[in-house]
């Protein structure tokens, strides 16, 4: 799998939901709910079904194929 793309975020953590958006892995929030829930994405390499998740600087997140890593 390639390097992850780092994607840089305003605060100190962000949500999982708004990252996704953010790093546009998806389109929209309501696909956020549908792609978290069913199980695809991964936070550092474990499945993460919390769309609320606090995601912290270095985080990497994969959703089908697709690596984006929180940065500054």
């Amino acid at each position: 799998m390639a390097e992850p793309v780092d994607v840089p975020i305003d605060d100190e953590g962000i949500r999982l939901g708004q990252f996704l958006k953010l790093a546009n892995l998806i389109e929209s929030g309501s696909e956020a709910k549908t792609v978290i829930a069913s199980g695809l994405v991964r936070v550092n390499d474990e499945v993460e079904l919390r769309r609320g998740r606090q995601l912290q600087i270095g985080d990497v997140v994969t959703l089908a194929g697709h690596q984006a890593r929180v940065s500054v």
